[in-house]
């Protein structure tokens, strides 16, 4: 790793690492342009992602910025493959797509060692849907409790949305913890920030609202509150079993993803 120069800049970042995450990340990229941001958007993206898939997200104006995953030793490795982690985990509410490479979430750390002062970290298959600029003024860090079936939920943070401070040693810091012999992150990037950041700040729901919300406690949607939409889990991009009563939010995720107007938020249905 070189030296980083850190500038003043904020900017907005996101990790794409294969193909399919790189459709979620122009749609991404398009509706932070909509929201009037003058930050900085940042794509992190790792070897598995295709030269092509990259190029629409060039010609929005977003910053490539490659990065590798990080030096992590066999055990670990092996202890967080898809079909290990999976088996030791499973996804009980939902189903990850096959294109989900649970290790290569870890390459989200990297962000820490950007030339900014300040970041916004937003995952690829999410949309902003109003203006989240603020957010670059609140500290490092902030995320969203992981809401969408019931009061429980707000124990856990979910990563898709947080706040970061770039910082060598809180990055060298992270290195130190994350690898350490017998260790098993069972949400990976996600349950080593929780352990990380103990006492993280919590934004609203409402800056990370997960799409099963809209299914599972439809009395807390509000398109009148939403800033970013979460699409956890399925994605809006692929043939699921959930899209029928999803096909709202998976409408306007298609109308961000596409080059024409999109929908006025008032104008939206309410869950059912």
């Amino acid at each position: 790793m070189g030296l980083r120069m850190m500038t003043s800049s904020n900017a907005y970042v996101t990790l794409v690492t294969n193909d399919d995450f790189a459709l979620g990340a122009r749609a991404l990229v398009r509706s932070l342009l909509m929201s009037g941001t003058a930050a900085e958007i940042v794509v992190m993206h790792t070897g598995g992602v295709s030269t092509a898939a990259l190029a629409p997200l060039k010609a929005l104006g977003a910053t490539l910025h490659p990065v590798d995953l990080l030096p992590t030793s066999d055990a670990f490795n092996a202890a967080h493959a898809r079909d290990k982690l999976h088996a030791e985990a499973p996804f009980t509410k939902g189903e990850k797509p096959a294109f989900h490479t649970p290790l290569d979430n870890f390459a989200k750390l990297r962000l820490w060692l950007l030339p900014h002062d300040r970041v916004v970290f937003l995952d690829a298959d999410t949309l902003v849907l109003r203006n989240i600029d603020r957010l670059f003024d609140y500290p490092e860090f902030c995320a969203a409790p992981n809401v969408y079936e019931g009061l429980g939920d707000f124990h856990r943070m979910n990563s898709g949305v947080f706040t970061a401070r770039p910082s060598l040693d809180t990055f060298e810091a992270m290195l130190a913890r994350l690898d350490t012999p017998g260790a098993f992150w069972r949400r990976t990037d996600q349950t080593f920030l929780q352990d990380f950041f103990p006492d993280w700040h919590g934004l609203p729901v409402f800056m990370n609202m997960l799409q099963y919300v809209w299914i599972n406690l439809p009395e807390l949607w509000s398109w009148n509150d939403i800033h970013v939409l979460h699409f956890q889990y399925e994605k809006p991009w692929q043939d699921h079993a959930k899209a029928d009563q999803l096909r709202p939010l998976i409408e306007l995720w298609r109308a961000y993803a596409g080059d024409g107007p999109v929908p006025a938020l008032a104008t939206l249905p309410d869950p059912a």
